[in-house]
């Protein structure tokens, strides 16, 4: 029998994993949080396979991560993270934590967010 020179993990196609789908089931912005919730830990993934796993492990035990981290961190194209994770938050596997709106705020105060998500991402 040959050897296999690829990893277990073989690549996978992003539309594989979304299985064709573009659109996420909820409008989740880069910046929302994202936390596992109890229910996400006691059922496991459910039908949702290894980026279910992964996704519940990494925002799990207050490790509360967003959309953006959680994307870079998958080594997955963002619209891809976002069709994932709203598929867990619609199964109530996910709590998503959404910014606040800004309109009500002066300019300084969305500079100011908007420097502090660029830091963020910078340091992963």
């Amino acid at each position: 029998m040959p050897e296999r020179d690829e990893p277990t993990g073989a690549l996978v196609r992003p539309y594989a994993v979304t299985r064709g789908r573009t659109r996420p089931k909820l409008e989740i912005a880069l910046e929302a949080l994202v936390e596992t919730t109890v229910r996400g830990r006691s059922t496991g993934t459910g039908r949702g396979g290894s980026e279910h796993q992964y996704i519940a492990a990494m925002c799990d035990g207050g490790r509360v991560q967003s959309l953006a981290e959680i994307a870079a961190r998958m080594q997955l194209p963002l619209g891809v993270a976002r069709v994932i994770v709203a598929d867990m938050a619609h199964d109530g596997l996910v709590a998503v934590y959404e910014p606040t709106s800004l309109e009500d705020e002066t300019d300084a105060v969305g500079t100011e967010l908007l420097e502090r998500v660029l830091s963020g991402l910078r340091r992963l």
